[in-house]
């Protein structure tokens, strides 16, 4: 892989470098089930399990109205102090926004 440097002159060589870098900052993590967390991360393994503190969880629940079979969105939101994520369940994670 090629390697990329930050703003603060670390260097981005493996794809878990740049989970490395975002210890202790609040991350986005989209998970299978149509779920979506931020929260701050704490720790990480190889196989990508988290643990996250201060989490907002995101579940969008998609129902089908029997009248007009339209989908219907509605997201459902709650506060997680401290959450155990399982690897195989994320499908992305996006760092914080460095400028």
């Amino acid at each position: 892989l090629c390697s990329m440097s930050d703003s603060l002159g670390s260097t981005v060589e493996e794809p878990l470098d740049l989970i490395r870098l975002s210890l202790d900052e609040v991350i986005y993590v989209k998970l299978r089930g149509h779920r979506e967390l931020r929260g701050k991360l704490h720790a990480y393994d190889q196989h990508l399990n988290m643990i996250l503190g201060d989490v907002t969880e995101t579940h969008t629940v998609v129902e089908i109205d029997e009248e007009t079979f339209e989908e219907i969105i509605t997201p459902v939101k709650r506060d997680i102090p401290m959450l155990f994520v399982r690897g195989d369940g994320i499908i992305l994670v996006a760092p914080p926004i460095r400028t």
